[in-house]
């Protein structure tokens, strides 16, 4: 299923000069609503639909099969099945991770469950982590998921929309954070004595998180009608919401008189107005040199992916790259053979790679 288009890329960016040239292959065109992809040992991917969908493609994306054995998921709205991880062992022990919203609707919550992928099937389906409270909200839920290189996972929790206050309450699981191990247990290191499970706070809907070959951690979360934030994770840190934030509600009303607060976090970018970034990846391959360490983000009311200029962990400058897409953008991932790919948004949905030009 695989088709090339060539593509050269110049432009002039804040004073110098890049040209990269490209083509992009489209892997499939007919995902129903996709929201993540992952990479198998073998070069196969698996890709999420928020149907509760998962879906085995093999490199061509000529051979498909659906995965059962998938939890059952609440899909409503914003609500479906999320991201999928792998363990840092999966090539030992078929081990992965889905992050789902689990309802009923007035009882729905972001969770996240463990299994071993057996040929077509799941097994030993478990749940290990849910957020509590609860919430009756279709909406804001985060789902991303990370592995750390020590082994532990992060998940990301929105702030259930109508409970925004509950992300400065170290508590509650929403608007958080989560780090664990790979069990669902708290990680042993951190660093909130009375919230074991909290890595970080002050969260709306963080839907992008990367980590770098050196360890750094990137997220990127949603604002309201303004204040789309990019930032660097850390542990304990608290980013503000809903106390500090660049942008509006969605009425127009302030949510908060304040864009900073002494022990709150900074942004080290934000977008104002909203460009609504879905999917993050940090790029240190080869095959495009001039792209080496940046970032890559989804946009998905701007309709394209964004590269962050990065610099020693600071952010330098964007540019909206890959214009021929012109589609919705869920997820940006990066394969083991440092291949760029994006998932659009929707239905259908296309999963595309990003190759050095024939030639080059």
């Amino acid at each position: 299923m695989t088709r090339p288009l060539f593509v050269f890329v110049a432009s002039l960016f804040f004073g110098h000069a890049l040209a990269q040239q490209y083509e992009l292959e489209t892997v499939a065109d007919d995902l129903d609503e996709p929201w993540c992809v992952a990479f198998l040992p073998n070069g196969d991917y698996l890709v999420t639909e928020m149907s509760g969908r998962l879906v085995r493609l093999d490199a061509t994306g000529k051979s498909r099969a659906s995965i059962s054995g998938v939890p059952e998921v609440y899909r409503a709205s914003q609500g479906g099945l999320f991201d999928v991880a792998l363990h840092p062992d999966f090539a030992a022990n078929q081990t992965l991770y889905l992050s789902y919203a689990e309802g009923p609707a007035r009882k729905n919550a972001t969770t996240v469950a463990r299994a071993r992928l057996d040929g077509e099937q799941l097994a030993d389906v478990k749940v290990i982590y849910s957020v509590s409270p609860r919430k009756d909200t279709p909406v804001h839920y985060g789902g991303r998921l990370l592995f750390l290189p020590d082994g532990t996972l992060l998940l990301t929790t929105g702030d259930g929309f109508d409970y925004r206050e509950a992300a400065q309450d170290i508590k509650s699981g929403l608007g958080k954070v989560i780090r664990m191990n790979d069990d669902g247990t708290p990680a042993a290191n951190n660093p909130l004595a009375k919230a074991p499970h909290v890595y970080s706070y002050g969260h709306r809907n963080p839907q992008g998180l990367a980590i770098t070959q050196a360890g750094r951690v990137y997220l990127h979360e949603h604002g309201p009608r303004g204040g789309d934030e990019l930032n660097l994770l850390e542990a304990g840190v608290n980013y503000g919401w809903p106390a500090i934030t660049h942008g509006v509600d969605y009425s127009g009303a302030l949510v908060s008189p304040f864009t900073e607060w002494k022990g709150m976090a900074q942004p080290l970018h934000h977008w104002t107005p909203s460009i609504a970034p879905s999917g993050l990846a940090v790029y240190e391959g080869a095959d495009f040199p001039d792209w080496r360490g940046d970032l890559f983000v989804g946009a998905l009311v701007h309709r394209e992916v964004r590269r962050l200029d990065m610099k020693d962990g600071k952010f330098v400058g964007e540019e909206a790259v890959f214009p021929e897409i012109r589609a919705r953008i869920r997820d940006i991932r990066i394969s083991p053979a440092d291949t760029i790919h994006i998932l659009t948004d929707g239905s259908p949905g296309r999963l595309i790679r990003v190759v050095p030009a024939a030639g080059d």
